[in-house]
């Protein structure tokens, strides 16, 4: 009697299921979606120093994934939809952040400093940028947040340093 291998494989199954035990190959995890705008919150713009300071959200939905560095603009007199985008200039690997319900994640964003008292100036001579908010956008959604000490954010130049989100 001549067997195939495809019943032979299928007796062996057979055989391994009729005997109670069940043996796979190793699991393989469901892909986690990426985070959209609409399931995250800011919690604010928090001073991390003169020139520096760190931005977090929250997840509020389900599971996901949070990848990349945000988009960041100064906002014109408050108003998101008057807003300069800036250059960001990344810092660091940009790797996955697993973001379970109720899980935070930051980026620590650093500016050209405004140098001297009051009005300061700029040295590169350029006019400093003083905004009451910033827009930052990361999956998809724009966050306007103020500084978290009531203050005004200020810079100089055009461009932000950006670290990838991490938890």
């Amino acid at each position: 009697m001549r067997v195939t291998r495809k019943a032979a494989a299928l007796g062996a199954a057979t055989a391994v299921l009729a005997g109670g035990m069940f043996i796979a190959g190793p699991a393989v995890a469901a892909p986690v979606a990426a985070c959209t705008g609409d399931q995250l919150s800011a919690t604010g713009a928090d001073r991390a120093g003169s020139d520096r300071v760190r931005f977090t959200v929250v997840n509020t939905g389900p599971t996901c994934e949070l990848r990349g560095f945000p988009t960041v603009a100064p906002a014109g007199q408050g108003s998101p939809d008057r807003n300069k985008p800036l250059r960001v200039i990344p810092r660091g690997e940009a790797r996955p952040v697993l973001l379970a319900q109720g899980g935070t994640a930051s980026t620590l964003l650093t500016f050209t400093p405004v140098l001297g008292e009051a009005d300061g100036y700029c040295a590169s001579g350029a006019d400093p940028t003083l905004a009451p908010s910033l827009v930052v956008g990361i999956a998809g959604m724009g966050f306007q947040v103020a500084p978290s000490d009531g203050g005004r954010f200020a810079l100089c130049g055009d461009t932000v340093r950006a670290t990838a989100f991490r938890s």
